[in-house]
Parts: C-alpha cells; sequence; structure tokens
C-alpha cells in the first residue's frame, strides 16, 4: 500500500471515530455528570462565567500549555518585533523532544509561520521549543517569559515550567487560567488562522499535518484552540467556538480520553448557545444630546456615550424585556474638561442592572474670564453697527 494510500486510509477511521464520538454525546446529559475532572464555559467579549466545575484545581495542563507559547509569540509578531517570515534554526535541544513533533532535525531551518502551523495543528513539541528558543534564547528562559505573562493576565493558579507542555515537576494550571489565556490569544485574530486549519502540510507538501482537535471539523463555527494528551494531564481541550457573533471558551481537564474531553466541551458549548444571546442595544440620538452649561464660553456642551459597544449576554429570549433608564445631571458649572461624567444610561431587565454605560462631555468648556467678556461685549458691539 503506498503512503498517500495508507495516510487517507486513517484519515477515514479518524473520520468514523469521530462521528461516533458525537453521535454518543448525550447534549441532554447534566452538565454536573460532564466526563471531566474540571471544566470552565465563558463568553469572551463579557468574560462572564456561564459554568465551571473544579475550575480553580490545579492539574497538570499538557499542550494547552502552548497556548501561552502562540501567545508570546502573536505578541511579537504583532508588534514587528518577530515576522512571520523570519528563519528559526533547529537546535539540539529542540531536535530532543518526545511526543508529538515534526521531526526537526539539528540545523534545519523553518519559517516562524510554519513552525507556527506546526504547533497549532500538530501540537509539535519540537516546533515549540524551537519558537521559545527564537525568543528567548533558552526554554528555560522563555518558561519565565510565560510565568511573567500569566501573572500579568490574573493567572493566579498557573506556574509553565516548559514551552511544549509535556509533564514536569510543578508545570501546572488550571480551567479557569487556561480560559483566561485562550481568551487573551484570540485578541490576535490572525491566530485562528493557523488553529482552525483543519488539514494542511508542511516541507512542500513532505510532513502532513492534521489537526489533533477534531471539533475544528466537527463543531459549527469552532475556530481553536489548543488539545492537550500526557499521562498525568489525561485528556485536555480548550475549544471556541464563534456562532451569531458571540464567542464562546469551553476548557476541559483531567478526562480519561479523547474522546471524554470533545464529549465534555461539546455538551458546555451546545448548553452556551442554546441558553444565551449576546445583544447589543442601539445607541439613539437622545443618548447623544447637549448638557447646559453655567458661566462658560459655551452655553452647551455635547455628550455621547463612553463606549460605543455594550453587549450584553442575556438568556435567550430575554431581549425584548430589556429596558433603559437614562439618568443625567440638568446643568454643570465651568469649567467643564473634556470626559467628565455627567449620568450614564442603565439597561434594566426585571428591575436588575445588567450593565451600563457612562455619559460624558465630547469638549472641553473654560469659564467666563475678563478676557473672553471683553471680546464678547466688542464682538456684539460691532456686529450691532449698521454701515451705510
Amino acid at each position: 500500500m503506498h503512503a498517500k494510500q495508507l495516510i487517507c486510509l486513517l484519515l477515514s477511521i479518524t473520520f468514523l471515530f469521530t462521528i461516533n464520538i458525537y453521535a454518543e454525546t448525550d447534549s441532554s446529559k447534566s452538565l454536573q455528570e460532564l466526563p471531566a475532572k474540571s471544566y470552565f464555559l465563558m463568553e469572551m467579549s463579557t468574560g462572564q462565567v456561564l459554568k465551571e466545575n473544579n475550575a480553580d484545581e490545579k492539574m497538570p495542563p499538557a499542550s494547552i500549555t502552548k497556548i501561552m507559547t502562540m501567545l508570546l509569540l502573536m505578541e511579537r509578531i504583532d508588534v514587528g518585533e518577530i515576522s512571520i517570515d523570519d528563519m528559526v534554526n533547529t537546535s539540539e535541544h529542540a531536535n530532543s523532544m518526545g511526543g508529538t513533533q515534526i521531526w526537526l532535525e539539528i540545523g534545519e531551518q523553518m519559517s516562524v509561520a510554519d513552525l507556527l502551523k506546526a504547533i497549532a495543528v500538530n501540537s509539535a513539541n519540537d516546533a515549540a521549543v524551537a519558537i521559545a528558543e527564537y525568543i528567548a534564547g533558552t526554554e528555560d528562559q522563555f518558561a519565565e517569559l510565560m510565568n511573567q505573562r500569566a501573572e500579568e493576565l490574573g493567572m493566579k493558579n498557573t506556574h509553565f515550567c516548559n514551552a511544549s507542555g509535556l509533564d514536569a515537576d510543578g508545570h501546572l494550571s488550571t480551567a479557569r487560567d487556561i480560559a483566561i489565556m485562550s481568551k487573551e490569544l484570540l485578541k490576535h485574530p490572525t491566530i485562528t488562522k493557523y488553529t482552525s486549519i483543519y488539514m494542511d502540510s508542511l516541507r512542500g507538501g513532505k510532513t502532513e499535518l492534521v489537526n489533533t482537535n477534531k471539533m475544528v471539523r466537527f463543531y459549527e463555527g469552532c475556530n481553536g484552540l489548543k488539545t492537550g494528551t500526557t499521562d498525568d494531564a489525561g485528556s485536555c481541550l480548550s475549544c471556541t467556538v464563534v456562532r451569531d457573533g458571540m464567542t464562546l471558551i469551553a476548557v476541559s481537564m483531567g478526562s480519561a480520553n479523547s474522546k471524554d474531553r470533545f464529549n465534555t466541551c461539546r455538551s458546555l458549548l451546545d448548553y452556551g448557545f442554546s441558553s444565551w444571546s449576546l445583544v447589543t442595544p442601539e445607541i439613539e440620538d437622545i443618548e447623544k444630546h447637549s448638557i447646559n452649561i453655567i458661566n462658560g464660553q459655551k452655553d452647551t456642551a455635547q455628550v455621547e456615550t463612553d463606549s460605543d459597544n455594550c453587549a450584553m449576554l442575556l438568556p435567550k429570549g430575554s431581549a425584548s424585556k430589556i429596558e433603559k433608564k437614562i439618568e443625567m445631571e440638568e446643568s454643570i458649572e465651568a469649567p467643564v474638561e473634556k470626559g467628565r461624567c455627567v449620568g450614564k444610561i442603565s439597561y434594566m431587565l426585571n428591575d436588575e442592572e445588567i450593565s451600563s454605560q457612562n455619559l460624558i462631555v465630547t469638549e472641553d468648556v473654560p469659564n467666563i474670564n475678563f478676557s473672553f467678556t471683553l471680546l464678547s461685549i466688542i464682538k456684539n458691539f460691532f456686529c450691532g453697527i449698521k454701515i451705510e
């Protein structure tokens, strides 16, 4: 049997196996019975937590670790510090990685773009270490950067020892922390061009890549993000899905097998999309009006909301019940600085405030002084003279 025929056969078997996984998923199953030691479901734009279980229990994260590796890389790409066209040289250390890999040879050069693809799609440990060394010099120094970034993001229960996620003493994270770094990675839109790939290749087609995250192929709207499997961690997954303008992040940790991690995230996502919707109220003209200024060089100043986006995550079917309440001062004393808050718009559901926007002044208004008064008198005088 030729190599290509063998690959096709294996992919066909994977396809049938994956369909079987989802056929056995009971979406009506209680979320408390999900086959994972911990899980977490969050909506990205609001950060609202929809479901969680043991979300702060420290556990080995396996290759979900690579979300942080990709985040540090994307941050440097987006500021121009690194180019996706840069060529990276493979060290002996990168070559020595076990587990999933693309078999980088010592001294082999590969572009940042191809290494990123290998990390995102194939979860290649050697590619992750090559990128780590390219950014920080050594993998240990890169791990220090990972921990520094984790602290900045508020990942309180995470400590990284390496860039790949291979089991190591003290290499731990939690479902909540993984969701936090997943959310941060998604702020770099280019990443999903890689994490959403199902099949691709490297080295001119010589190295086949098939995404370890089968949800990318079989769950509508899935665009990432990362799987992980080791002896200590079990099977893990951070899954991101976009539907109807809403992005959900589902994290599953410590499942017994790959089937269980996919079923856990699928159940969480099914619940999220069937139970919640993202609603953005329209800003009406009444919210873009003026406020009276006392003793100012202008009688009024323009007022607007402090943000264009006031997205709210609501239970399905409740959007029509939202009520809007506007509170604003009738007048304010000069001087007035641009950005001064003079009121707010509250969005109410069942008499409870679920979101709000501040109303702010859009311009500076100095108070009346001698020079302004004198100029006004002169202006009014000359404007009142009739020329015959």
